[in-house]
């Protein structure tokens, strides 16, 4: 059995587990979910708890049985409580600020970047002066899908990696930078 696969998911009440033929329905009070569900995986589901099984031993069929009970576990957890992802804006002139439904980004560029919200995320600025030299802002991106709020984090981060040098740019709020030493003089 797998590891993974053959835990047991307590399902919190005001979150529903419809399951079909060829996949999961996960409802709560934060939206909505889909996990696609393998042939080959079954599923047992009790009062408040989900668990899933499988036909055989064959390798494959292992590995998507731990995928798919971590996939449901992630979408049970989504709609009940959701997911957040912090990030550090940090350098002189660097900024961050949320106008609408964009987060508007002053990284160092020749002109200010905006990036557009999706609907169904929630994205916070809190601003805040760290060390003497450095601003730093802390970008908070929540939502309910886990892949979506990682991703849209790495796109952000993306848009100004933190530099080797000095440190700047857009880092995880728990990432360690660890930067080169610079020329040395004569």
């Amino acid at each position: 059995m797998s590891r993974i696969g053959k835990q047991i998911i307590n399902v919190p009440s005001g979150v529903q587990v419809y399951v079909e033929k060829t996949r999961i329905l996960v409802e709560g009070p934060k939206g909505k979910l889909e996990v696609p569900l393998p042939a080959g995986i079954g599923v047992e589901s009790g009062d408040s708890t989900v668990q899933l099984t499988r036909v055989n031993n064959l390798k494959q069929l292992r590995s998507l049985h731990g995928l798919t009970r971590a996939l449901l576990f992630n979408a049970v957890t989504g709609v009940s409580e959701g997911f957040v992802k912090k990030l550090d804006v940090v350098g002189i002139g660097y900024r961050a600020e949320v106008r609408g439904r964009y987060l508007n980004l002053s990284l160092g560029h020749s002109h200010p970047t905006e990036f557009p919200i999706p609907e169904d995320m929630e994205i916070s600025v809190e601003r805040e002066q760290r060390q003497i030299s450095n601003y730093v802002a802390t970008i908070k991106i929540g939502g309910h899908d886990r892949y979506r709020v990682g991703q849209i984090a790495a796109d952000i981060r993306a848009l100004r990696p933190p530099d080797a040098y000095k440190g700047k740019g857009v880092r995880y709020a728990d990432e360690v930078v660890r930067t080169k030493v610079g020329k040395k003089g004569a």
